[in-house]
């Protein structure tokens, strides 16, 4: 019985499914903000591709991961820090894009899009 329970290579993730209703808006609004669009663009794709009906539990886990480590204010470097306060989000954000890029739809992209457009209204790229 032991030996079938190390043998087996299958993992079995549980993950609750995300709704965009169960995300506070507010906060990571807020932390968006503050942070600028360099860091608000990655992680509104993050949180597309969390909420994404099509995206697998395991991914969505790390997903949220990266978005709860950018929403925690005492890090790496504390955000609060001028220059680099925020440097360290932005690396476990682009990290966790970067492992899971196969997953990115042209749809999550431009939803992410259109928040980041209503969030910094004045700049396009």
């Amino acid at each position: 019985m032991k030996e079938d329970f190390y043998n087996n290579k299958e993992k079995i993730y549980d993950a609750e499914v995300l709704e965009s209703s169960s995300i506070d808006d507010n906060i990571i609004k807020k932390i968006l903000i503050k942070a600028g669009r360099t860091i608000a663009k990655p992680a509104l794709e993050v949180l597309e591709m969390a909420i994404d009906p099509y995206t697998p539990a395991q991914v969505r886990v790390s997903l949220m991961a990266a978005l709860a480590y950018l929403i925690m204010p005492f890090d790496l470097f504390p955000d609060f820090m001028p220059l680099v306060g925020f440097s360290d989000d932005f690396v476990a954000l682009t990290a966790v894009l970067s492992i899971w890029s196969k997953y990115m739809t042209p749809s999550i992209r431009i939803r992410a899009e259109r928040k980041l457009n209503k969030l910094f209204p004045f700049y396009y790229e």
